[in-house]
């Protein structure tokens, strides 16, 4: 008896320090990125002389080496989080999301989601730049394969920029808040799109998950293509002026978003339980 309680005792012990150290991680990942942009932020505005041009660059180049250290600290503390809770049993809305996206099913319809997803952000929030009307090296100068960290100027999560020139008419232009945001989108999608999956195969007897998944696939299916689906009603000429209208409305539309992107999984998972009660 004694031995049986020391033991759930030490295992409970166990649980309770590897959630506080996966929180740890997730929350220290997003301050680390929030001091990166408030750092860069001040150091980007000193005085630049020739001599100092060289030593802002390599202050971008760490400012995307710890951006991604970061960022993998906040995947891996979602990771060990996920397995966490979802090796407790329990039958929480948050317990049937992490239990319901870690089958290899789920795995697969994630990673493919998460990639594919990525791609289509990265064409639609101008990181992944396709210009088949431009020649890159007549056009801007520049060297055909070539990448450079663009230090200077802009306000906090704007700077610095990554610029990769990968052919004449595909480059790469990164902005930090740009692809935190991408990240965390692509991650989200995936994760409803990986619980639908998972949800319908589950219930698919039962029915009823008409309407949420009808709302899930509103809000997953592409929270970015507002402003290419405006431009088509924008002829050439107006372009221009409406480029910033656009660009402000496709921000808020996946400011909108998100929100409802974490609260989606919560709805489903919560169908999923009643309908395992009632089965």
């Amino acid at each position: 008896m004694y031995n049986g309680a020391t033991k759930r005792s030490h295992m409970e012990k166990e649980t309770t320090k590897g959630g506080q150290n996966d929180k740890k991680l997730i929350i220290l990942g997003f301050i680390s990125i929030g001091v990166l942009f408030l750092i860069y932020f001040r150091f980007e505005y000193q005085e630049i002389t020739p001599d100092a041009v060289q030593p802002i660059e390599r202050l971008g180049t760490a400012f995307y080496v710890l951006f991604i250290i970061s960022i993998g600290m906040i995947g891996v503390g979602l990771r060990k989080l996920q397995k966490r809770v979802a090796a407790t049993g329990n039958t929480t809305a948050i317990s049937m999301i992490c239990s319901n996206t870690l089958g290899s099913k789920a795995k697969k319809t994630f990673v493919i989601t998460f990639i594919i997803y990525g791609i289509f952000f990265s064409m639609t929030s101008g990181i992944l730049v396709y210009q088949p009307e431009v020649i890159f090296s007549y056009h801007y100068g520049a060297e055909i394969p070539s990448a450079h960290v663009t230090p200077c100027c802009g306000p906090p999560g704007y700077m610095p920029k990554f610029v990769a020139y990968l052919t004449e008419h595909i480059g790469i232009n990164i902005v930090p808040i740009n692809l935190l945001l991408q990240i965390i989108v692509s991650y989200l999608v995936a994760t409803n799109t990986a619980l639908a999956v998972n949800a319908i195969s589950i219930t698919k007897k039962t029915g009823g998950l008409g309407s949420i998944g009808a709302t899930t696939g509103l809000f997953i299916a592409c929270p970015t293509c507002v402003g290419s689906f405006l431009s088509l009603f924008i002829g050439a000429a107006s372009a221009v002026t409406f480029t910033i209208a656009v660009t402000e409305l496709q921000t808020l539309f996946i400011a909108i978003t998100i929100p409802i992107l974490i609260l989606t999984p919560f709805i489903i998972s919560r169908k999923i339980i009643r309908s395992q009660n009632n089965g």
